[in-house]
């Protein structure tokens, strides 16, 4: 077991929750279509998280590799996502990249099994939406493309979380594609992608130092940068209306707009932060989980995690309303 909690701890099992969620979300929504496997929907889910830790691991090897942890020790002092040093493991030498890459290829393999069950229970098509985000996921940091590197990992993010997850796993447990997925996929997906992209506004400076160009770079000014932010935060709303007035949703997913103040409130805390606008670090009930924010406080990263939370808050609580209209929906 210790082990297990070793690479499960270094894989950032953390994480999880921006693939289980919109991989539950696509379960859900199939659920309340005709056609259904509840045992495809299972290994769906395990080969999903299997694969989404594989590639957290890939991600560390390509990133070790290449930079030898040389650029991420020299700013280990300057911005968050230096300060997150990836792979402690590694450079402390509780592992080897030799174990790295065993864990890696199981974890993969293992979803790999899955996808197989899947397709010969349902059809081999669902293989194409593996093969798909297999190879995207090891462009995000592997060579030639290394697509995270480049100010792209944001679109890589949104294709993998979004439309090529939950559209493969509404394919694996319902065999077809509805329109109803597409939409509620593009919808989260730019959710999932709003995580990161927060992350690198409010990291721009820093990632640089360490050779990483994101999305933010790739905007330019200070406008671009929130435009994209807004574009990002208020389009999966749009997204769900438009579904609504097509009558290719239902009115019930209207609920999403629950959570439409949060992502107000966060493009105009980071409008504070790119002009430098002081304000004081306040949370509210609304806001959802904030976690140790007395210890994010005494570390001096409170104005990063409420910010960052937020953009993760809206990600959960769009999904689980989602969820839930689906399973009402579904008992009708």
């Amino acid at each position: 077991m210790g082990k297990i909690n070793f690479w499960l701890h270094n894989a950032r099992h953390i994480s999880l929750p921006q693939s289980l969620l919109p991989a539950f979300t696509a379960v859900a929504v199939g659920a309340a279509s005709g056609h259904f496997s509840w045992s495809a929907a299972v290994l769906s889910v395990i080969g999903i998280a299997a694969a989404h830790l594989g590639m957290n691991l890939a991600d560390d090897w390509f990133d070790y590799k290449v930079h030898s942890g040389e650029i991420r020790q020299k700013h280990a002092s300057e911005g968050i996502r230096a300060r997150m040093v990836k792979y402690p493991y590694l450079t402390s030498g509780e592992a080897t990249t030799g174990q790295l890459l065993a864990v890696t290829f199981l974890l993969l393999g293992i979803a790999a099994c899955c996808g197989i069950a899947v397709a010969v229970m349902e059809g081999w098509g669902v293989m194409w939406f593996a093969l798909a985000g297999f190879l995207l996921g090891m462009s995000y940091s592997g060579g030639p493309l290394r697509l995270g590197f480049r100010g792209l990992g944001e679109l890589v993010i949104f294709l993998m979380f979004g439309p090529m997850l939950m559209t493969g796993t509404y394919f694996a447990v319902c065999g077809g594609i509805s329109p109803e997925i597409i939409w509620i996929s593009c919808a989260v997906g730019l959710l999932v992608a709003n995580i990161v992209y927060s992350h690198s506004i409010m990291d721009a400076e820093h990632d640089l130092k360490a050779g990483k160009y994101t999305m933010a770079h790739l905007m330019g000014s200070r406008r671009g940068q929130l435009g994209l932010s807004g574009f990002i935060n208020f389009a999966p709303y749009l997204l769900i209306a438009a579904g609504v007035c097509l009558k290719q949703l239902h009115p019930a997913y209207l609920a999403v707009f629950l959570t439409l103040p949060l992502s107000i409130w966060l493009v105009g805390s980071l409008r504070d932060f790119v002009y430098e606008k002081p304000v004081e670090i306040v949370i509210k009930p609304w806001m959802g989980p904030i976690g140790n924010f007395d210890g994010y406080r005494k570390a001096g990263i409170d104005w990063f995690m409420l910010r960052w939370l937020a953009a993760r808050n809206i990600v959960t609580f769009f999904c689980l309303i989602i969820i839930v209209a689906s399973i009402i929906l579904s008992v009708l």
